[in-house]
Formats: C-alpha cells, structure tokens, sequence
C-alpha cells in the first residue's frame, strides 16, 4: 500500500491517502511540540520509535478485544490504518494526579487516584482543549449518549490491560488520553498511544519517563521512550 495525497498534518504525524477509501497511512514526524506547538524541536529517532510502539500497544489492546484502527506496520515511520470519522473530544484516564489536574485542584504531585478518573476534552487548539463533559458532547452534536458509554467503557478497559503491562516492566501508569473515531458504525481506537501521549514513571524512583522530559527540560526524551519500548518488549 502506497501515500498518495497529504490528507492531514498534524504536530507530529501526517496522514495520507490510499488507492483504498477506507484506508490511510500514517506517518510518525520527528517532530516535537509542547505548550500548544509554541516549543517544537526534532528529536532524532522519535518518529521511528513512536511508530512501532504505538503499534505494539495497539496489537496487544487488539489481542484483547479492544477495536482499533491499525491494520499493518508499513516501514519504521508508517503504518497502514483504517479511516475513522473521529469523535472530536479526547479521554483522559488518571491513576495518580500530575499534570493539568494537578494545576486545576492544587493536589500534591503523584496522589493516587481511587477509583481512577475520566474526564472528557474538546479537541480544539485555538481554545487550549478546554475541558467539558457528557452534557455538552450530547447537546452539541460532539459525541451520542452511546458513543460516549462506549468510549467511556473501553478507556477503563485499556486501563487495566495497559497498567499490567507497565507494571510488570516496573513502571506505573500515571494518566492518558485517548482518541475514538467511528468505523462502519463501531466505535474504534484511533490516533496513537506513545509516551507522547501518556505520563510514565518508574516505579522505584518514580523518574519521569515521558514527554515530560520534553515539557519540563529534563532531557534524555528518546532515551527514555526507547528504554520504556524495552522494558515491555517493542521490537525497536
């Protein structure tokens, strides 16, 4: 399967057409944006271990009854997916708070979250991803009283498959978002799941060992993605 037309282009990946409709390819940049792309710099190999991360998480979630839209691994920065017609809203799942929760309630760093959180935010860069909740998908035509019981439903799902994983590779699963998208009438995992979109720490010394690196300035980005694709056995 060859790219044919640019479809879309993203921070970090571009999507392209295929001779197939229902098809598309997407390819995983180097490139590296913080704060809304106000900080964006190139980091040598992210595109290539994103890629096949993000696939080896998306077959493992497969292999457990999870849909989603990847259908085959291409090169080292492409892979084939299905074409979704994406919900406009992204799912956030919190174990332990950091990030904008952190911020938003001024709960101390790392607390562990029982039960889990979930919320809900509008993909919308000039808005900053604002967030909102069930009452505004369904009144704004944004997501079903359905889609988003789904979405809700198959987020905690991914919850428990993923934290296994992580655990045994002796790291903990901090939070993450993720994106749905409607394929022949079902809903489907889309988008990607890398560090780029999900908050790692080691268990032990709790180090940071995701895209916070890049957002705080702690260097060693690449490094530590490719030693958390290690731990859990991605074929780098």
């Amino acid at each position: 399967m060859k790219k044919l037309a640019e479809l879309y282009r993203g921070k970090a990946k571009t999507v392209y057409t295929t001779s197939n409709p229902d098809l598309l390819i997407l390819e995983f940049r180097n490139d590296t944006s913080a704060f809304d792309g106000l900080c964006i710099e190139q980091l040598d190999r992210k595109g290539e271990v994103n890629n096949k991360f993000n696939h080896f998480i998306m077959t493992k979630l497969a292999q457990a009854g999870v849909p989603t839209q990847v259908e085959q691994l291409l090169s080292d920065n492409e892979v084939l997916v299905k074409k979704l017609d994406m919900v406009p809203v992204e799912c956030v799942v919190r174990n332990r708070a950091a990030g904008s929760l952190v911020k938003r309630l001024g709960i101390e760093e790392g607390m562990v979250l029982n039960p889990p959180t979930f919320e809900l935010f509008l993909k919308n860069d000039a808005l900053h991803d604002p967030m909102v909740n069930e009452s505004h998908c369904r009144a704004f035509g944004w997501a079903t009283e359905d889609q988003l019981k789904q979405m809700k439903e198959l987020s905690f799902k991914i919850n428990t498959i993923l934290s296994a994983i992580f655990d045994q590779a002796g790291l903990i699963l901090i939070d993450y978002k993720l994106e749905f998208g409607m394929f022949k009438g079902q809903i489907v995992l889309g988008d990607e799941f890398s560090p780029d979109g999900c908050r790692l720490w080691e268990k032990e010394t709790l180090k940071k060992m995701d895209k916070d690196r890049f957002r705080q300035g702690l260097g060693g980005v690449i490094e530590a993605y490719e030693e958390v694709a290690h731990r859990i056995g991605v074929p780098l």
